[in-house]
């Protein structure tokens, strides 16, 4: 079993990791595309592009299922690829965990990139699925790219401005890009309040792990050998993972996997 994650760059490690652990004997694809980041910027049309190259690239190598691991990319690119890949090749797409988030109770932040806050796209989902929940929007400019180059300082200016802009008594954070969750502790660090409940955070890597598996049809075997190889693709050409990876727990792991050939 093969299992393929897209993003523009290292974004897909979380749901790539969640993959690994509930499958450790899959063999892994990830196609990210250095060449057009960020994607974030770019018109519609012009994601939508990216996207599909990194896509095929992945297709090429005859994977069992492809998660778009990108929520912006998700959000612009899901029915093209899904046109030209499906039903061959089933898509996955990412969606902000609004819904499981609202349904906690209290006050709900949404962190996001500045193109994804505000958008049509967020506040249907808020409507459809947090109707009458306390929600604030919360853009995070610079996180993704910070998270991406595993700048340190620059994640911290970035938390640190994103969470002045977070109420002091939410309850649930969303985070509503795939790069957030890599460091996710260090967001957590920045809102928490002395002596205030634990805040719960909502990614959405498991959800989407566990949604590829259904789709073809495959349980989760936490269990199994630890066999799956790892393919990584930037911009269609085959590599090894990115240093900037390897500074995050979820991209350690994947770096303990043999490389497919």
């Amino acid at each position: 079993m093969k299992i393929a994650l897209v993003d523009s760059g290292i974004g897909l490690l979380p749901a790539a990791a969640a993959v690994r652990r509930l499958r450790p004997d899959a063999d892994l694809l990830i196609s990210s595309d250095p060449d057009g980041m960020p994607w974030g910027p770019r018109t519609p049309e012009d994601l939508t592009q990216r996207a599909l190259l990194a896509a095929e690239a992945a297709a090429a190598h005859g994977p069992d299922a492809l998660i778009v691991a990108c929520n912006t990319a998700s959000v612009h690119a899901l029915p093209t690829l899904r046109a030209r890949l499906e039903p061959q090749l089933p898509v996955i797409g990412t969606v902000p965990a609004i819904k499981p988030a609202a349904a906690g109770g209290g006050r709900v932040a949404i962190w996001a990139t500045p193109a994804t806050t505000g958008s049509p796209y967020q506040r249907g989902l808020i409507r459809e699925f947090a109707n009458g929940v306390d929600v604030t929007e919360v853009p995070c400019p610079g996180l993704a790219d910070a998270v991406e180059q595993a700048d340190e300082s620059a994640i911290d200016r970035a938390v640190a401005t994103a969470a002045a802009l977070t109420p002091a008594d939410v309850k649930v954070v969303v985070l509503g890009c795939t790069h957030y969750e890599l460091v996710a502790e260090r967001i957590r660090a920045a809102l928490q309040q002395p002596g205030q409940e634990a805040l719960v955070f909502h990614g959405s890597a498991g959800a989407v792990a566990a949604q590829a598996l259904r789709r073809i049809d495959a349980s989760a075997r936490p269990e199994a050998e630890p066999t799956g190889s790892l393919t990584v693709l930037l911009s269609g050409r085959e590599a090894t993972l990115p240093e900037a990876a390897l500074t995050y727990a979820e991209g350690r792991l994947l770096g303990q996997l043999s490389t497919a050939r």
